[in-house]
């Protein structure tokens, strides 16, 4: 830990320390690359490192502040993107070697806006390839390891935004959620994740895994530091189709401290199953400080649950399989050394692609064959269409849903090498992205062994409020503030 403990620092005291002339956004930037350059080593959540940028970003809060002009709501917070997320001058290879080398011209609209509000982008973290995995053990570069437990990892996808939070090497980070790949990572790593719903942040500059399922959103070590990003990135954008023409309401005000008279519905489905004891430990004392605060409980049936992953893996591979039809080694990213057209897509798609990509993508090109499409693609969506539904009746009478994140807690690297088994960790994540909901994941314990346990919330559409100002009585009662990973030495 730094002497001045500022790595610790909330968003709002770091904004509202600045804007007081009590610290520099220089400073709070030189502490920050300044502990990714002694800890980063144990963890490798950092792919590419922007000193230079950070630096010119600091110079510039600076400059505002003592012109006397009114900062950003993120004026001088430092902040990871996950390499998902285009970067104007900065690599961003989605975790892949198809991609290495390649330095955008522009930046993704979430950046923008993260720009614009102040924030300094201190650089790219890890990920699974374009997405695809629960650990971040299939990015093409290296693993990165939980800050907790370094034997074990970090999930996935967005593994290098949670472990970075976790770690303090960020205030905050964004990551990409596709089937829980915001959710399960922050449950692992013991930080808040919020997936919005489908259309509240812009995808534009988001490198594509499946586009009807990608969300952009904030990983962050508290409830309120999650809630003043999303409200930075959230809102129309007219560069992606996609992108809701709704107002954005104000998050913090929803941070009430008071859960009193709130519904809260409890899926019987995503109880029932095998689940660890010290995680249903943890989201029963969960359940018992919401009753305690006022909350009503009241259990709910999603009976298509069951049915939610053979439908994610397919329409998630189905549509990987179109997105990633672009990358030919002829326009940006790994180009192969042939002699013809059809050589040269074979090489570079042989050596740039992964495994667990390629995978995908042959189940993609599978489902969607001709005489194959109505078996699978077209079954799959009637039944996301079913799933929706069900979350649909369950709202009718409730406000708000509890989940556990994840069965487990974080896994030990290796310990997955079945896919199915990886897929099946994703089994209470998965229908969230189907339905288009918002869901989020918040730190509720830890086991014996030290690991954090994450609970989930899922709302209704549009209905990110209520999960703010529900998870942050979760996180009141938890009560685990203090307990922080011991890196760089620290006891």
């Amino acid at each position: 830990m730094s002497a001045s403990g500022m790595e610790r620092w909330s968003i709002a005291e770091i904004t509202r320390r600045i804007a007081a002339g009590e610290v520099t956004a220089a400073q709070i930037t030189e502490d920050a690359l300044a502990r990714i350059e002694k800890i980063d080593g144990e963890l490798d959540a950092f792919l590419a490192v922007d000193a230079a940028g950070a630096r010119s970003a600091a110079a510039g809060v600076d400059l505002l502040r003592t012109a006397g002009v009114a900062l950003g709501p993120l004026a001088g917070v430092p902040i990871a993107l996950k390499d998902m997320i285009v970067t104007k001058g900065v690599a961003t290879t989605a975790g892949s070697k198809i991609l290495e080398g390649w330095i955008p011209p522009y930046d993704a609209t979430v950046v923008d806006r993260l720009k614009a509000a102040g924030a300094v982008i201190l650089g790219k973290v890890n990920c699974d390839e374009f997405g695809m995995g629960s650990s971040t053990e299939r990015s093409a570069y290296k693993p990165t390891k939980n800050p907790w437990d370094a034997t074990r990892v970090p999930g996935g996808s967005s593994g290098g935004s949670s472990a970075a939070v976790a770690a303090a090497l960020c205030t905050a980070s964004l990551g990409t959620d596709t089937g829980g790949s915001i959710r399960q990572p922050a449950a692992f790593c013991g930080v808040v994740g919020i997936k919005p719903t489908y259309g509240r942040v812009s995808r534009w500059g988001i490198v594509a895994f499946a586009s009807s399922l990608d969300q952009v959103g904030p990983l962050a070590r508290s409830v309120a530091d999650a809630a003043a990003v999303l409200q930075v990135i959230a809102g129309h954008d007219a560069h992606d189709s996609t992108s809701l023409v709704k107002d954005v309401p104000d998050f913090a005000a929803a941070i009430t401290g008071d859960v009193k008279g709130l519904r809260v519905g409890l899926p019987k489905e995503y109880f029932a199953g095998e689940l660890d004891a010290e995680v249903r430990a943890s989201l029963d004392a969960t359940i018992a400080a919401l009753k305690d605060g006022g909350a009503e409980l009241v259990e709910v049936s999603l009976p298509h649950t069951e049915l939610a992953l053979p439908a994610y893996y397919i329409v998630a591979p189905a549509e990987a399989s179109s997105n990633l039809a672009r990358y030919d080694g002829i326009r940006y990213g790994t180009r192969a050394e042939a002699s013809d057209l059809l050589e040269l897509y074979m090489k570079t798609r042989g050596a740039g692609f992964g495994p667990e990509v390629k995978r995908r993508i042959m189940l993609g090109t599978y489902a969607l064959r001709s005489g194959y499409y109505d078996a699978y693609y077209k079954k799959a969506q009637q039944i996301r269409a079913l799933i929706k539904r069900d979350f649909d009746e369950a709202f009718a009478k409730t406000d708000v849903l509890l989940t556990p994140t994840t069965p487990t807690p974080a896994f030990e690297f290796g310990a997955k090498s079945n896919p199915l088994e990886m897929y099946l960790g994703d089994i209470f994540t998965l229908a969230c992205n189907l339905a288009g909901l918002p869901g989020m994941s918040v730190p509720c314990g830890f086991t014996a062994g030290g690991l954090p346990i994450g609970a989930q919330l899922l709302g209704k559409p549009l209905d990110e409020a209520v999960l703010f100002r529900t998870g942050a009585v979760i996180e009141s009662a938890a009560a685990l503030g203090d307990r922080r990973p011991a890196l760089g030495g620290a006891a």
